[in-house]
C-alpha cells in the first residue's frame, strides 16, 4: 500500500536494473537513506483519517523514540493550526527535537492547494522529471500502436 511505498522511498535497499516497463530509465533504484530503520504507523484507512488516531500516532513514534517522522498526509484544505491535527502533533514532536517531513499535497499546481504549512514542518513539494516514458499501446486483436510525440 502507500505506506510501503513511502517506507521504499525512505529507506528502501538498492536493487539494480529496475526501470519502468520494459527497460525505461534503467538504472539503479534505492531509498533515500537505505541503512534507516524505519517505523511505520498506519492511521488512515480506506474511508478517512481520524484525528485521535493521527495524534496517537504522533505520541507513538514519540515514545518510541524517532529522530525523524515522514508523513505523507495531507488535507483537502488548509485549516487553522489550532484545527489541525498534523500541524498540531506536528507541534508536539518537533518539541521533542524530532524533525517532521510531510508532503505538500497532491492536489496542485493552483493557488491555495498547498498543506501542511505550519513552520514548524518541513513542507516538501512535488517534481517533475526530465524524461519521457513513451510505451507502445497494445489493443484488442493484437494491434500495437506506436506512440510517438
Amino acid at each position: 500500500g502507500h505506506g510501503s511505498h513511502v517506507a521504499s522511498t525512505a529507506a528502501g535497499a538498492a536493487v539494480e536494473k529496475a526501470s519502468f516497463y520494459d527497460g525505461l530509465a534503467a538504472g539503479t533504484a534505492r531509498g533515500g537513506s537505505p541503512p534507516a530503520k524505519i517505523a511505520v504507523y498506519k492511521v488512515c484507512d480506506e474511508d478517512d483519517c481520524r484525528s485521535r488516531i493521527l495524534l496517537h500516532a504522533f505520541d507513538d513514534a514519540i515514545a518510541d523514540g524517532v529522530q525523524v517522522i515522514s508523513m505523507s498526509l495531507g488535507s483537502r484544505h488548509l485549516k487553522e493550526f489550532l484545527e489541525d491535527p498534523q500541524a498540531i502533533g506536528a507541534f508536539h514532536a518537533v518539541e521533542h527535537g524530532i524533525t517532521v517531513v510531510c508532503s505538500a499535497g497532491n492536489s496542485g499546481p493552483r493557488p491555495s492547494t498547498m498543506s501542511n504549512d505550519a513552520p514548524w514542518i518541513v513542507t516538501v513539494a512535488a517534481s517533475t522529471v526530465d524524461r519521457d516514458f513513451r510505451s507502445d499501446i497494445l489493443l484488442g486483436g493484437g494491434k500495437v500502436v506506436k506512440v510517438i510525440q
